[in-house]
């Protein structure tokens, strides 16, 4: 029986990756960023794309302490001789609230361009009209649309003009980002409200722009998080926190026992 792989192997006295010599053509010739996307799509990126997809790295890489942090920290100190296991902990986080909007702002974008996949939106009318629809589809089905508003950036989320600037200059503005920002323009119209499109939701649009299919944008994002993650435990090492949290949930907890108790016969 064969397991067919084109991503590397290795005998005694070399290595390979995605058919080419890991230590003669690869180590110090390109960098990580273009070394993930490649070892993604199976097809050496052009610089284009991996500029785009290492500013999204950078955007998603650390946002504070989130519910990853945190877990990632607190892991450390309960288990400090195992640094995968807080890594670990952090990255399985990575889920519909954080970083998991990346995903499904992609995977939305792409369904919605699959409806009009023989005749795109050619001006921003069109764009605007394909945006109204999706979004009061979406909100006739009481879903949220992914991607839109954002915790702490209420008005505006900083990365989301950056980002499209940068797929902008590379020839990188595709349908998935004219079709998010179309969202941007014309969704308060629908739901009433006006929110941010957030960094997440931006990322995933660009990601699917440079030819990433919706279901590796997680991995993408958690890839860019594992960054973020590392330097908090390599903070937390230097000054920790972990003990703090722990001993403030301890001490301020509450025990509240059952009401309902067995009756004796």
């Amino acid at each position: 029986m064969e397991y067919p792989t084109g991503i590397g192997t290795s005998d005694a006295t070399s290595i390979h990756l995605l058919g080419h010599d890991l230590a003669g053509e690869l180590i110090g010739s390109i960098g990580f960023g273009e070394l993930a996307l490649w070892l993604a799509t199976q097809q050496r990126p052009a610089p284009q794309q991996v500029r785009v997809f290492e500013a999204v790295l950078v955007s998603l890489a650390d946002h504070g302490f989130t519910p990853t942090a945190i877990a990632a920290r607190l892991t450390l100190y309960s288990a400090p001789d195992a640094i995968q296991g807080a890594l670990a902990a952090g990255l399985l986080g990575g889920g519909s609230r954080f970083l998991g909007v990346t995903e499904d702002t992609g995977r939305f974008l792409a369904n919605t361009l699959a409806t009009v996949a023989d005749h795109l939106p050619e001006t921003d009318e069109q764009w605007d009209a394909l945006a109204r629809h999706a979004v009061a589809e979406q909100r006739a089905a009481g879903r949220f649309v992914p991607g839109l508003g954002h915790p702490v950036h209420k008005t505006v989320d900083p990365r989301t003009a950056v980002i499209i600037a940068i797929a902008e200059q590379e020839g990188l503005r595709g349908p998935h980002l004219r079709l998010f920002e179309a969202i941007g323009r014309v969704h308060a119209g629908v739901i009433g409200r006006k929110l941010s499109l957030n960094g997440a939701g931006v990322a995933g649009a660009a990601l699917a722009d440079i030819g990433l299919p919706p279901e590796l944008l997680r991995g993408v994002a958690l890839l860019a998080r594992a960054a973020g993650l590392l330097g908090h435990i390599a903070e937390e090492l230097r000054h920790p926190i972990a003990p703090d949290i722990y001993s403030a949930i301890d001490r301020n907890a509450v025990y509240q026992p059952t009401a309902s108790k067995e009756k004796r016969s």
